[in-house]
């Protein structure tokens, strides 16, 4: 008998979010024994799709439009469509609607997205154009561990030193209000001020995501993406186990080695016995950053959106002009409740129609507040959509909403609302979750963490996942993971 089979399983992923169930696919294609231990009695993290205004209306509980996922090395390997998973491509993937009632819009057409932008058409595409040509070659780099050598070296500090600017700096190459409110709500993602290094980042990557494959929406919900890639993970042999909120190490069945996808808070309350000072200290250190606040509304008729493209975008950024953006975002940072925030919506029932009954539609929203605010933003969200779409508060059937505490009771990685896994600022950019030449590798002898909080970091990619898994399999079994 060998050594593997003295254990229970090879290796026991905790977890099921998008890295958890990444990490124990590719596990289970090694040719292990993998179990997946979850603590809801769903799959799935912060890919949950449920009822939560009126029957028959589905909702999207966190995450809802994916294009990470549609630009995912890792997602790109996977035969999910083959396990369920259908996916949406709206024609416009995002828009920015104005004041004066125009937009600014992102689709696939880099021709088209930058021709909208008057003056600034060519400073769109000369920005743009770059990245999205060499996005194939350093896409790995990208939405990888920082300290590595790159495979593209040259591309890669290329697109580097565009990322690592702030989003106010790069804003000055645009001469419109259209060109600088549609970056602004781009880059408004990284969640954090705008006028902090690395916000470009989160701006270009979805950019360019957009013009590369598109801003998707799985049918049915966000839960489909979890139930193809468990469906999965169970056809190669591995095991899940609902239902089972893991608070120790004891809890779980003996195995070669463990990955958590879990942040830095929940692993020092599961195994920090097993780490060591220095790493402890540096975990305790890890910083959070703003929360969401969220809400979902039933309708009974589609948004009233004065722009034409925001009446037929999948997301929209509502916010205005980039001053505005930016001023609000600053002021959350600050712990301020603002007035007038930055709201990302979706409108998924426009492109699917399971998720609402015939003729009704769901709308989804948040905006960014301090971490763990308990303030209820929802008055202050429906204004700043009435302020695009008039009329929009008469079409509401129904509301749901969660605070920052709310949503991290539903999904205990979202620290005091942190959908991100912790704030990835340039203090964190090298060093998430600690100072380590391998992120995922803890001080803990065949102990991984494979969530969010390691690089690259937020968003339904897999890819923190897989390179946990990777990790392992090198450090642990002397295998290595299927390269993508």
């Amino acid at each position: 008998m060998s050594v593997l089979m003295k254990k229970d399983f090879d290796a026991v992923v905790v977890g099921s979010g998008p890295n958890g169930l990444a990490a124990a696919i590719t596990l289970q294609q090694a040719g292990l024994s993998v179990l997946l231990v979850e603590g809801k009695d769903t799959i799935g993290g912060g890919m949950g799709s449920a009822e939560l205004t009126l029957p028959g209306f589905i909702h999207d509980v966190c995450s809802a439009i994916h294009p990470m996922a549609a630009a995912s090395p890792f997602f790109k390997s996977l035969p999910l469509e083959s396990h369920g998973l259908e996916l949406i491509y709206p024609e416009i993937s995002a828009a920015h609607p104005f004041d004066n009632g125009k937009a600014a819009f992102l689709t696939k057409s880099m021709k088209e997205t930058a021709s909208a932008l008057g003056k600034d058409k060519d400073t769109y595409l000369n920005l743009m154009k770059p990245i999205v040509d060499y996005w194939p070659k350093i896409d790995k780099d990208v939405l990888g561990p920082m300290l590595r050598i790159p495979n593209a070296p040259i591309p890669l500090a290329q697109f580097g030193l565009k990322a690592m600017t702030s989003a106010l700096m790069l804003a000055k190459r645009f001469s419109t209000q259209e060109a600088k409110g549609l970056w602004a709500g781009m880059a408004a993602h990284s969640i954090q001020p705008l006028s902090n290094l690395t916000t470009s980042a989160i701006g270009l990557v979805l950019m360019a995501a957009g013009h590369l494959g598109g801003w998707p929406i799985p049918k049915g919900g966000s839960i489909e993406i979890a139930n193809a890639m468990a469906s999965y993970f169970i056809s190669l042999g591995g095991k899940i186990e609902t239902s089972t909120y893991v608070k120790s190490l004891k809890q779980l069945p003996s195995s070669h080695a463990v990955l958590l996808d879990v942040t830095p808070k929940q692993l020092l309350e599961i195994a920090g016995h097993k780490f060591s000072s220095i790493y402890k200290w540096q975990l305790e250190k890890y910083r959070y950053g703003m929360g969401v606040y969220k809400v979902d509304w039933a309708l009974d008729e589609a948004i009233p959106f004065t722009a034409d493209a925001a009446r037929r975008a999948a997301t929209v950024h509502i916010g205005n002009t980039i001053e505005e953006i930016a001023a609000g975002e600053y002021a959350s940072s600050k712990g301020k409740i603002v007035e007038k925030p930055f709201v990302l919506l979706a409108q998924q029932s426009l492109f699917d129609d399971s998720r609402a009954p015939q003729g009704k539609h769901t709308a989804w929203a948040y905006c960014h507040v301090p971490n763990g605010s308990t303030t209820d933003m929802t008055e202050r969200i429906e204004k700043q959509i009435e302020r695009f779409a008039p009329g929009f508060r008469d079409r509401i059937l129904a509301k749901h909403s969660f605070n920052p505490t709310q949503m991290e009771n539903y999904n205990p990685n979202y620290i005091g609302g942190d959908i991100n896994g912790g704030i990835l600022d340039i203090g964190q950019l090298f060093t998430r979750p600690v100072i380590s030449a391998s992120p995922y590798r803890t001080s803990a002898k065949g102990i991984y963490i494979c969530s969010s909080s390691t690089p690259p970091g937020g968003g339904v990619h897999g890819m923190c996942g897989y390179h946990a898994a990777n990790r392992a399999l090198k450090d642990v079994f002397n295998l290595r993971a299927k390269v993508l």
